[in-house]
């Protein structure tokens, strides 16, 4: 027989020859796939590619390399990988077509999704976060004592992004068994990779994380294949991290319509002898373990297949929208709490600081699969010692000491939420959570509207001024989050919704947000039911009647109305205490303005831009007609939060509640 020549070096890896077939057939599918699509762009019936054409030996060799019960977090050149777990491909054109049929009803596009059946936590335009939700996969496992490893991919430019250090080194401190797999072509879209990093290799990383590194040829399936297999095999049963860096080469560009102008033809011409579809083919034929008939039928196969799917995904009808299912599907479905004890029989006055470490310590017990994340949170106890004594009740396991990376423990808390538990993590301070914008705003609020992904997560955020803590630790950020649909968001003003409140969001599926007011830790009590009880999401409280005036408040500001409104007793001043303030409830304050026709919004944060504006602009909107005076708004100033006594007491809106008042009611 006449030796075929290829570069690429295939040695012996023990396969039989049904396995090299089975591994052939699923790498040329991708690429047979790639090959229709690109047509069909230019027919305008796709609207963007993004090819894995040259790459595609990196993803089904991982992927076949798995087992079917492991996840796997692919990136938009992995195609191999959904193909490999043989997700039917009308419903992947569909999802590429934009239709119901898909994986997101049309809401997302390409590979922007994810399939539990499938195992696959599919990526969001951000890369990087991806690779922190495996760790909350692996950590899953891993409390569960599953033998199980989680891959998740990275190209080498998203690999400058932060989210890929914090997630490599929660991996490593806490020996999760993931491997990420980083496919280094040497460019991050048009930017070469000596313009991205200084070090010459990935696998120069692993060291300093204190995990192993290993390179591999990216376009050697029977490398890929064969290292993934064995380091799986090696962290099922001694979990740790693995970092494998494989390198290969782009043949087409970033996506389609940016081109290739900027890559010298000459690596154009190098890597195409590489190519890890041409070369495996031609070694299993020098082998005699595939000739051209077994070729012509295994392409005959994967044509059926390519062209079935197609036919039944154009059947499909396009996408026509419906309002109310686009709303309904923004938030999972609250199941009614199985703890039915309302909890009024036996009460005790305690803090508010107790109150929400009660909450949380019947919450543990409620939920057995509940952990607890968050800086210092475990022997130390929490800054504001919430879970002081916790370690001691349910272990470390449970009550997690954090490396100081907030985008990566809420990227691993929605990984655990997709791995079937719960999770709340504490930031230590709720100016802190701008390290994890990222992973709140785009992955946690829309993986329910995008894929049907819940995320069971709750943000414990000690917020507020007034403690003389100056401008990093005290600031109101809630309306940073009161545009995000998919979040909920709860602050409560006292001990008894601090509890209620906290043991329902803890058993909404969706993410919450739950604010807690520093200043109120030790300075507001109340009687408190001892047993567990729920406070419902979306209802305001109301804390004081009255028919002159509304104030529509909630969280400090209910204390500086009460205040206010003692002081003014000559006037019946009514309180609204939204307790939620997304989705907020509407109801409650259309009902109180038919009351009293005069309405104050009232809020401790800086009055531009804070959640006073669209709420005013609501009942401008809804409730003009009972209104016999200008809805009046009052934040804090537009400044930072200064730090001096005198200086955060001008700040702070409290200082003008009762000339507001005055004036609304004078009017």
């Amino acid at each position: 027989m006449t030796t075929i020549q290829h570069p690429i070096k295939y040695h012996d890896y023990s396969l039989s020859n049904s396995e090299h077939l089975e591994l052939f057939e699923a790498l040329l599918l991708p690429r047979m796939i790639e090959e229709k699509m690109l047509i069909l762009l230019r027919q305008g019936k796709i609207s963007k590619w993004f090819s894995g054409i040259g790459q595609e030996a990196i993803s089904v060799g991982a992927a076949m390399a798995m087992n079917t019960s492991e996840f796997i977090l692919p990136m938009h050149r992995n195609l191999g990988v959904f193909t490999a777990r043989n997700i039917p491909l009308d419903r992947l054109f569909a999802q590429f077509q934009g239709k119901k049929e898909g994986f997101t009803k049309g809401r997302d596009r390409s590979f922007h999704f994810g399939t539990l059946e499938h195992h696959i936590v599919g990526m969001i335009s951000h890369l990087g976060p991806q690779m922190a939700l495996a760790d909350g996969i692996a950590l899953a496992n891993l409390l569960d004592g599953k033998e199980k490893s989680t891959l998740v991919f990275s190209g080498d430019g998203a690999s400058s992004e932060g989210d890929f250090h914090e997630a490599l080194n929660v991996a490593a401190v806490w020996q999760l068994p993931v491997i990420f797999l980083i496919e280094n072509n040497g460019y991050g879209l048009s930017t070469p990779s000596e313009e991205q990093f200084r070090f010459k290799n990935f696998i120069d990383k692993g060291p300093g994380y204190g995990m192993r590194a290993v390179k591999i040829d990216g376009n050697n399936i029977l490398e890929v294949y064969d290292t993934i297999r064995k380091l799986n095999e090696e962290i099922r049963e001694n979990p740790e991290p693995v970092l494998v860096e494989a390198i290969t080469f782009r043949m087409r560009g970033h996506e389609e319509a940016s081109g290739t102008k900027y890559v010298p033809q000459e690596l154009f011409d190098e890597w195409a002898k590489k190519d890890p579809v041409v070369n495996y083919q031609n070694y299993l034929i020098e082998e005699g373990i595939l000739n051209e008939q077994m070729l012509m039928t295994i392409r005959k196969r994967n044509t059926y297949k390519i062209e079935t799917g197609l036919k039944k995904a154009y059947g499909y009808e396009p996408v026509r929208s419906n309002i109310m299912e686009e709303l309904n599907d923004i938030y999972a479905s609250v199941e009614p709490p199985e703890d039915k004890d309302t909890g009024f029989e036996a009460k005790e006055e305690i803090r508010y600081v107790d109150a929400i470490s009660e909450g949380l310590n019947q919450a543990m017990q409620i939920h057995p699969d509940l952990i607890l994340m968050g800086q210092d949170i475990a022997e130390y106890g929490g800054v504001f010692k919430i879970t002081e004594g916790f370690v001691e009740n349910y272990g470390k396991e449970r009550v997690r000491n954090t490396p100081l990376c907030e985008s990566a423990i809420i990227g691993v808390a929605l990984g655990l939420s997709i791995a079937g538990k719960k999770s709340m993590v504490e930031m230590q301070f709720a100016d802190f959570v701008s390290c994890g914008f990222n992973q709140i705003v785009n992955n946690l609020a829309k993986i329910h509207y995008r894929w049907g992904q819940s995320a069971d997560v709750v943000i414990r955020m000690p917020t507020g001024a007034g403690v003389g803590a100056g401008p990093f630790h005290s600031q109101s950020n809630e309306a940073w989050f009161f545009h995000t649909p998919g979040l909920k968001i709860v602050y409560p003003s006292n001990p008894i919704d601090a509890k209620g409140l906290l043991l329902s969001a803890i058993n909404d599926p969706n993410p919450v947000l739950y604010f807690e007011h520093k200043k109120l830790y030790r300075s507001s009590r109340a009687e408190v039911s001892k047993s567990s009880y729920y406070t419902p999401i979306g209802k305001a409280r109301i804390e004081r009647v009255g028919s002159d005036l509304s104030i529509i408040t909630y969280g400090m500001g209910v204390h500086w109305a009460l205040a206010a409104a003692e002081e003014l007793k000559e006037h019946s001043i009514e309180i609204i205490d939204l307790r939620t303030l997304l989705p907020w409830d509407k109801e409650a304050v259309e009902n109180s303005i038919k009351k009293t026709n005069r309405v104050l919004i009232l809020h401790e944060d800086c009055q531009t831009g804070g959640i006073g504006g669209e709420i005013a602009a609501w009942i401008a909107e809804h409730c003009f007609e009972h209104l016999d005076a200008p809805v009046a708004r009052l934040g804090s100033l537009d400044t930072p939060v200064p730090f001096a006594a005198a200086l955060e007491a001008d700040f702070l809106a409290s200082a003008r509640v009762n000339e507001a008042i005055t004036k609304l009611l004078n009017y």
